[in-house]
């Protein structure tokens, strides 16, 4: 079978929540469902290796019905509705997030060297160059975290490394941005005492801040008080796809400004101008957000956010075995070598070593 030499382009992608499917569908055994493969969701080590895969950010997120949603979600997704009205107890999100954790770590040690967690830039590229799966541990949600940030400090020294404070429902840091089309960001009271708080901590402790999930008000209170780069690790662009998860050019512009990075979310209903799940969708979708946004904050700042397990992909993406499709129809439209390791994994390296580094 011919292989484009494109395919050889490694990709570190800026989220997945391959933690979350593994605690829903495989409980008894979710390292070895990793390991070996076949994992429920849509990555497993055989396919990483497979799409060429090194590495990204593991979200630890907890789903909004808590402890009960793992029978439930495994049975039927819940609607997006359902998510936004319950935000999950702090001690049912603290059960699930040291659980998700144990997950992560427990991957590293059984691994024998295939997975690695990393804490610095230096040890991605050190994976990536052993053929390692690099893997960063992101909070997705801190509905884990006590107000007085004791846990931060914890997690931190087990490797935490990127936050994003909030998902699409409140806690006690502010209020996520929910789910709605064709709606505007600007749905929210932004960020709480609390939150604030949490934004300076993540800057002291040089925590990547994801502004992903938040509203509006909340991106631009973090933009004005943060002196790290704006990431939103996987939203792609209101102007093609009017999401409320989705950037408004002024958000994208001052994206740009800070050298920031935006990963291009690879679900349907954040590519579609419809809003849509499913559909006639391709990769062509996610090509037309990758040309959008280079256009708009530059090329070293757009990425990949794939959101692998946690969303509805591109048929023809299916799963993270697809990436080399994606990749191809970048060179397609006559991305030259350079800049397709930019946005495959140079951009996603530039902006944690600029945020981490002291």
């Amino acid at each position: 079978m011919h292989v484009p030499s494109s395919a050889a382009i490694p990709v570190f992608d800026g989220h997945n929540d391959l933690l979350m499917r593994l605690w829903l569908s495989h409980a008894d055994e979710p390292v070895n469902a990793f390991l070996h493969g076949p994992a429920a969701g849509q990555m497993d080590l055989p396919r990483i290796r497979q799409g060429g895969f090194a590495g990204g950010l593991f979200a630890v997120w907890v789903p909004s019905m808590g402890l009960a949603s793992r029978e439930m979600m495994t049975k039927a997704m819940p609607t997006y509705e359902a998510f936004e009205t319950t935000t999950p107890s702090r001690q049912e999100a603290l059960d699930i997030t040291l659980a998700m954790i144990a997950t992560l770590l427990r991957i590293e040690q059984a691994s024998q060297g295939a997975a690695r967690l990393c804490r610095s830039a230096a040890d991605i590229r050190r994976a990536m160059q052993d053929n390692a799966v690099a893997m960063v541990m992101h909070i997705e949600g801190a509905e884990a975290l006590d107000a007085d940030l004791e846990l931060l400090d914890v997690l931190y020294a087990a490797g935490l490394r990127t936050l994003g404070p909030l998902w699409s429902r409140p806690n006690i840091f502010g209020d996520g941005v929910p789910f709605r089309f064709p709606s505007t960001p600007d749905i929210g009271n932004g960020l709480t005492e609390a939150g604030l708080r949490l934004i300076r901590a993540c800057n002291d402790k040089r925590i990547m801040i994801d502004l992903s999930h938040m509203d509006e008000k909340g991106f631009w209170q973090t933009a004005e008080i943060s002196h790290a780069p704006l990431v939103a690790s996987h939203s792609n662009a209101h102007a093609l796809c009017p999401q409320s998860r989705n950037l408004t050019d002024r958000q994208l512009a001052a994206i740009g400004e800070t050298r920031g990075f935006v990963g291009v979310n690879f679900g349907t209903a954040f590519l579609r101008d419809d809003g849509t799940y499913g559909g006639d969708s391709s990769v062509q979708d996610i090509v037309r957000h990758v040309e959008y946004l280079l256009d708009k904050v530059g090329e070293e700042c757009v990425g990949f956010g794939s959101d692998f397990d946690g969303t509805t992909l591109p048929p023809d993406m299916k799963d993270v075995a697809g990436l080399p499709l994606l990749v191809d129809a970048l060179a397609a439209r006559g991305y030259q070598r350079p800049l397709l390791e930019k946005i495959c994994y140079g951009n996603w390296l530039r902006v944690l070593e600029e945020t981490w580094s002291e």
